[in-house]
């Protein structure tokens, strides 16, 4: 984290560690920005759900540890205009481990989840995951938001998609981003448990179908896959 002005932070995304900057393609929208080239491996199958187990191992930190010795057909790339560092506010004008990990599940499942269904992507950042949702599904709407009070009302908005017919399936990718607080005197994830507040309470009394997917499926792209990852999938009913 790096000071801009004395009162004004800056963040910087982990992926900008792990990933390489085109200097031969030029950002568009703002000449601050870099252009990431976003390289991934296609599976062989190309993301249909195979009954291949993988061996789950995690290392000292309990992040896990992926077995990425399978046949792979072909590499590609997506490239991606997004800010080297933004504000708090702003943090969605950068990539961050949850797309890459919500890509690597479609990628994995996309023949069998995606192909041919309509996709809208909610808090969609700079777009990546819907990039990708792409390669398989008819239609792709993508929007991004990220705050508190925007949160309350991503909430809302998956209360109103979940309540219109037909039956919807949702899937959610989130990290716990934790933080030191004096009030809690304590690492906590106030976002994170923002979140976790607002949906609880908007799931009351609800039929949802709501568990937690498993972060053990094959990975794609190039980026830590730590253990503060969360991929939640909502059915309605």
């Amino acid at each position: 984290m790096s000071a801009e002005r004395e009162d004004e932070y800056k963040v910087t995304s982990e992926i900008h560690q792990n990933s390489k900057v085109d200097k031969s393609a030029k950002p568009i929208v703002s000449p601050e920005n870099v252009v990431t080239k976003f390289g991934f491996k296609l599976p062989s199958n190309l993301g249909v759900n195979s009954k291949q187990e993988h061996l789950i191992r995690t290392d000292e930190d309990g992040d896990f540890i992926l077995d990425r010795s399978r046949r792979i057909e072909q590499e590609d790339a997506i490239l991606i205009e997004q800010s080297h560092s933004t504000t708090l506010e702003l943090v969605g004008l950068q990539v961050w481990r949850g797309a890459l990990a919500l890509a690597d599940f479609v990628l994995f499942h996309g023949q069998s989840l995606f192909k041919d269904k309509v996709v809208l992507e909610l808090a969609s950042g700079t777009g990546l995951t819907s990039i990708v949702a792409a390669m398989f599904a008819k239609e792709v709407i993508c929007t991004a938001i990220y705050d508190n009070d925007l949160t309350e009302e991503f909430v809302k908005t998956l209360v109103k998609i979940l309540s219109i017919p037909p039956k919807k399936t949702i899937f959610i990718a989130l990290e716990k981003r934790y933080v030191f607080t004096v009030s809690d005197l304590e690492c906590v994830a106030p976002c994170y448990e923002h979140f976790l507040s607002c949906f609880n309470k908007a799931r009351s009394g609800s039929h949802w179908q709501v568990n937690q997917i498993p972060i053990d499926f094959p990975q794609y792209f190039n980026y830590d896959r730590v253990k503060e990852l969360v991929l939640w999938r909502i059915i309605s009913e």
